[in-house]
């Protein structure tokens, strides 16, 4: 059962029917190579963006041809890659949607400089605008999707530049990390079972975060009914890829070494005031097994003035595969219909 949650002025016109499948002659336009100067290498374009400490390269690529809607991916990590984002491939192009992969600096697809200056909010954000302008997106089509800390990214760019955006998309986040900490905490930890809790906790109070028992213990108890609700060794390809790629550097620096709770530069970031103030059409995703509160997720999207909430009651962290079907329908219906794709 999927649950959508819409503001009421569009009640009607959106509960009352399916988004409609896109004319058949809509198939050659999205396949159209004509006028696209990235045809030669499949979509793929390496962005040179400026940063305080040089320029370097950000990898992106297009799949699919949509002047009405056009949807930057920011993955999750941070320091993660793409690639566990690519289930997008088996619902996007039906539905004629345009979107953009992209790899943020740091992540293994782009160049990834030593320097831990460059993993700050402000010239992440910066770097989004840059890819932003690069690939010709604005408000008359540009959707920004943030999963997990792409979340966190997509807030703050919407916070500073809300007047390129047609739509947001938060999936799996809240907007505070202090309320993830706390509901890890009061919910998630107390349902563990309570002898292997104690041993990851003694673990890590030892930083003892290389120690193999310590993802012993985390797999069964953490990730496969937190972050992907099936067995680990039956995890998609592309999320033991974006796993096994994962930048730790940036990922410790920014969210810290527990899988129980951010103890990063993150810890204190909160922008649950601030919701109000991004006014474009926004979808914001929960599931019931997510890492992050979902009631939370629920009430953030009741904060935005154009706001949806799409509960997927199967899923967890990683519900674009554990509650495929329910996520991807929510989500095209958006991009289709709220977003006017």
């Amino acid at each position: 059962m999927i649950r959508l949650l819409w503001p009421a002025a569009l009640a009607l016109s959106v509960l009352g029917c399916a988004p409609a499948a896109p004319p058949e002659d809509n198939l050659a336009t999205y396949f159209d190579r004509a006028g696209r100067d990235d045809v030669l290498a499949g979509g793929i374009r390496m962005i040179p963006v400026e940063t305080p400490q040089g320029t370097f390269k950000v990898w992106t690529k297009r799949v699919g041809n949509n002047p009405k809607v056009k949807v930057l991916l920011l993955n999750g990590g941070p320091g993660a890659t793409h690639e566990y984002l690519e289930a997008f491939d088996s619902y996007l192009p039906a539905a004629g949607i345009e979107y953009y992969y992209y790899d943020q600096l740091g992540s293994a697809f782009s160049d990834q400089p030593k320097e831990l200056s460059l993993w700050e909010i402000p010239r992440f954000v910066n770097e989004v605008e840059q890819v932003r302008r690069a690939l010709g997106l604005d408000a008359t089509n540009f959707v920004l999707y943030g999963h997990s800390w792409g979340g966190i990214l997509a807030i703050e760019y919407a916070l500073a530049h809300p007047e390129n955006l047609k739509g947001l998309v938060i999936s799996n986040m809240v907007s505070s990390v202090p309320v993830y900490n706390e509901y890890a905490k009061t919910a998630l930890m107390p349902a563990m079972d309570q002898a292997a809790l104690a041993e990851i906790l003694a673990l890590e109070e030892a930083r003892e975060y290389q120690n193999p028992r310590y993802m012993e213990l985390l797999v069964p108890q953490h990730y496969e009914k937190h972050i992907l609700r099936m067995p680990a060794d039956q995890w998609p390809d592309p999320v033991n890829r974006a796993f096994k790629t994962l930048n730790y550097d940036i990922y410790l620096h920014m969210w810290g070494p527990s899988e129980l709770r951010g103890t990063g530069t993150l810890v204190n970031w909160d922008r649950s005031a601030d919701l109000a103030r991004i006014a474009v059409p926004t979808l914001v995703i929960g599931a019931r097994h997510d890492t992050m509160d979902p009631k939370h997720m629920e009430w953030m999207a009741q904060q935005f003035p154009n706001g949806t909430y799409l509960y997927c009651p199967n899923g967890s962290h990683m519900a674009l595969y554990d509650d495929q079907a329910a996520y991807f329908e929510g989500l095209v219906g958006f991009l289709r219909t709220t977003a006017g794709g």
